[in-house]
Parts: structure tokens; C-alpha cells; sequence
């Protein structure tokens, strides 16, 4: 889960909100947000990359960065078959739940 890491980092973070706002942006616009050097926030995109969370198009001196969706379609099916695991324990706990109200309130009625 590469991914996840890469997203840990709050700078990463906010690279990857910007891109999803803009669509693409060079490098030089994706410095120019941040107060840290441009091969500073070369090694985030680069990490990015590596996580398959962005891609890179070079035209002419510009390097445009870009959301990679199949990276991103990754990251939602990892998080899509947790959210059915917890949507599974809590259908459980809910069943739980109103099966001891119920015991609870058939106690309660036998007793007046």
C-alpha cells in the first residue's frame, strides 16, 4: 500500500488536492505553493510517481503533472472493501444490539 504512505506526508497530500482541483499543473506552479526548495518538492512528485498516484508529461522545458486514475482507482478498492468490512461488523453489532433491547424489554414486561 505504497499509496498510503505517499498520502501520509502532508506536502504529498496537498500536491495530490491540488492536481485533483486543476487537472494538471507543471512543476514550477506545483513550487510555487509551498515554502519549501523546488528539489524538495521534486522528491515528493517523485514519490508520487512511484506510488503510481501521479504521472508526468514532458513537454518542451515543462514537466505537467497529472492524477494517475488507475492509482487512484487502486487506493478507492482498497478502501472500498474496508468500508464493507466495517459495514459488516456494524450490521452485526446493530443485530446484537436490538436482539438485548428486545431480551431487555421482554425481562422488564415479565416483571410488572
Amino acid at each position: 500500500m505504497r499509496m498510503f504512505t505517499a498520502l501520509a506526508d502532508p506536502t504529498r497530500l496537498r500536491i495530490v488536492e491540488m492536481l485533483a482541483a486543476s487537472g494538471q499543473l507543471p512543476v514550477s506552479d506545483i513550487s510555487k505553493k509551498f515554502d519549501i526548495s523546488a528539489p524538495a518538492i521534486s522528491q515528493h512528485l517523485k514519490v508520487l510517481r512511484e506510488a503510481k498516484l501521479v504521472e508526468v508529461e514532458i513537454k518542451a522545458q515543462q514537466r505537467i503533472y497529472t492524477l494517475n486514475p488507475s492509482g487512484m482507482s487502486e487506493a478507492e478498492r482498497w478502501i472500498g472493501k474496508i468500508r464493507k468490512m466495517w459495514e459488516s461488523r456494524l450490521d452485526r453489532l446493530d443485530q446484537f444490539l436490538l436482539e438485548e433491547v428486545k431480551k431487555s424489554t421482554k425481562g422488564q414486561r415479565k416483571k410488572q
